[in-house]
């Protein structure tokens, strides 16, 4: 398929809200230089927005360097623990956890635990997190104040009007265990949020309140928090995803919008959620991988395919969780109006995030530098134009006298200054999902109030290749295990694999090809896992395209084999 761009719809910055007004002073939001000027004035979330000279936007607000790490722990620790205590899913975490628990020898509390087993898959808290594929804190991420498990980032748990609840927060989808450590901000593929809102649903609004009072003994208003949540379960559509790591966040949000008035508030139908409107997000495979951090700071346009061209992508993430979670829309507009703060922290958070390097978990020895060399030339020379340069420590004037980490290092890299969609032939009906909802999105009154604007397009934005190595399977929807595989032509590739964990480099992981090991070389427990097998044949999952580079107007293709593993190399050192 023949590459195109899709250029940035400037017919839109007439329609396009401007950005919030500030307050006089900022009453309501970071203010680190106590200037009574909040530091978000500073970042342009406009559909005209052009990334800085610097090529990058790390420090989004532009805070003094002796304050942004205090700022990115605090937005670590939301990032952590779901900040917003009017969440429409809201689950009471004292009796939660009284209820599922072994049953510390009363019959009934067991049974109930292996009820809960045979119909969810866990019986037990430290099971529920396990089940979900919860990273584990550590030395970089520790535990902030509210954590619930030491093996279970992204479940906290907040002070609400109802008393101590639970939540899930970014972090269970955005922050993963790779071979022995934890990496904030990178796709956790083992990640089931979507299969647990499916279970949810079917399981929490059939549990009779009494027996969860007399089993779990929720004081009144936690038993309110309890029967709230059941109520809002009924109002969100949900989703299993294709294969196991993969989002089905556009089908969640759509099908909970079909369940709700076509208003400016999306307001809760009770008729409308027996009965929603028609949607074809219900059965249409839109499915994708949840994104790397690391690389927001080089776009001006946001999800993998570049769809919302306007507004702070944070603001766009708690919409899009609590219409996911039966919210009330003016109640968290509220809530996001005086909880300015908290957004802002994480905004900096995740802007600052930085990629995982080969070298901190294989070392510098591991590398071929001259492959990496002789790579780098290719790389400029087949994926740069979309992929954007690099400038490494070895061309550096001093390249002799730096370390062998410091020559392997990147320097700087030049990017595209207002992001790109670009359509590669690769599986589409990620992008095509948007058409399904993007219209009522637009109309709700809170994305009016942030500046959000969702533009379907045709294609995916070709990001910077950070931290590439760790991102692994590769394309939007993780159709290919392996560079080796990506660098190979379509018909060529895996066309099944199998999605373990990451936890032995030895097993898990192939460091010629960088991916998952496949073929014979597949652990034999991997495909004890049904929800781990990765057909390429299904439908939305097609490993097609990303191919164009490869192969010349013949057909025939244009890298050799030194030359492919030579990428490969150079790509180790990003």
């Amino acid at each position: 398929m023949r590459r195109t761009h899709v250029p940035v719809l400037i017919l839109l910055a007439a329609c396009t809200p401007e950005a919030p007004p500030e307050a006089e002073g900022c009453v309501n939001g970071l203010d680190v230089d106590e200037d009574g000027v909040c530091d978000r004035a500073s970042a342009d979330w406009s559909l005209g927005a052009t990334l800085p000279e610097e090529g990058h936007r790390t420090n989004i607000f532009g805070l003094p360097e002796d304050a942004l790490d205090e700022v990115v722990q605090a937005g670590l620790g939301h990032t952590s623990v779901w900040p917003i205590d009017v969440s429409g899913v809201l689950l009471p975490y004292e009796p939660l956890a009284a209820f599922l628990s072994d049953g510390d020898g009363d019959p009934e509390k067991e049974a109930i635990s292996n009820l809960a087993r045979t119909a969810l898959g866990f019986g037990t808290m430290d099971e529920m997190y396990a089940w979900l594929g919860l990273a584990s804190f550590s030395d970089e991420l520790p535990m902030p104040e509210g954590g619930v498990s030491p093996h279970a980032v992204g479940a906290g748990v907040i002070d609400t009007q109802w008393g101590r609840s639970m939540s899930f927060s970014c972090g269970t989808c955005h922050t993963a265990e790779l071979f022995g450590k934890t990496v904030v901000g990178l796709t956790n593929r083992r990640a089931r949020a979507n299969e647990f809102f499916e279970l949810a649903k079917g399981f929490f609004p059939t549990l009779d309140p009494a027996l969860f009072e007399r089993l779990a003994e929720p004081t009144a208003s936690e038993l309110e928090m309890f029967i709230r949540t059941q109520h809002n379960l009924t109002a969100i559509g949900s989703k299993p995803p294709e294969v196991r790591g993969l989002d089905t966040s556009l089908a969640q949000v759509a099908t909970s919008l079909a369940r709700r008035e076509e208003d400016a508030y999306a307001t809760r139908n009770a008729a409308l959620e027996a009965n929603p409107r028609p949607n074809a997000l219900e059965t249409f495979v839109a499915d994708s991988k949840p994104a790397v951090w690391w690389t927001m700071k080089y776009k001006t346009r946001w999800l993998a395919d570049g769809s919302i061209v306007s507004g702070n992508p944070v603001f766009t993430n708690f919409l899009w969780n609590e219409l996911g979670r039966g919210t009330d829309l003016e109640e968290l507009e509220v809530w996001m109006q005086e909880n300015r703060k908290v957004a802002d922290e994480i905004t900096v958070a995740v802007f600052a995030t930085q990629p995982p390097r080969w070298v901190d978990w294989f070392g510098a020895s591991s590398l071929d530098e001259a492959a990496a060399k002789r790579g780098h030339v290719v790389f400029e020379q087949h994926c740069a134009s979309c992929h954007g340069s690099y400038d490494k420590g070895w061309d550096a004037p001093d390249a002799d006298a730096r370390s062998p980490e410091e020559r392997l290092a990147t320097v700087a890299l030049h990017y595209t200054p207002q992001t790109q969609v670009v359509d590669v032939g690769t599986d589409l009906q990620r992008a095509q999902g948007m058409d399904h909802f993007a219209g009522d999105l637009n109309r709700l009154a809170i994305s009016e109030w942030m500046g959000a604007v969702v533009e379907p397009v045709r294609g995916y934005v070709p990001p910077p290749l950070d931290g590439i190595w760790a991102r692994f399977p590769y394309l939007h929807n993780h159709s290919v295990p392996t560079l080796c595989d990506l660098l190979t032509v379509p018909a060529e590739r895996t066309a099944v694999f199998w999605m373990g964990p990451s936890e032995d480099p030895s097993t898990d992981f192939d460091a010629d090809c960088v991916g998952y090991p496949t073929a014979d070389a597949v652990p034999d427990a991997w495909k004890e896992a049904p929800d781990a097998r990765f057909d390429t044949t299904r439908e939305g999952l097609s490993n097609a395209g990303h191919d164009e580079m490869l192969t010349d107007a013949s057909g025939a293709e244009v890298l050799s084999a030194d030359d492919k593993s030579d990428l490969i190399a150079f790509l180790k050192t990003l």
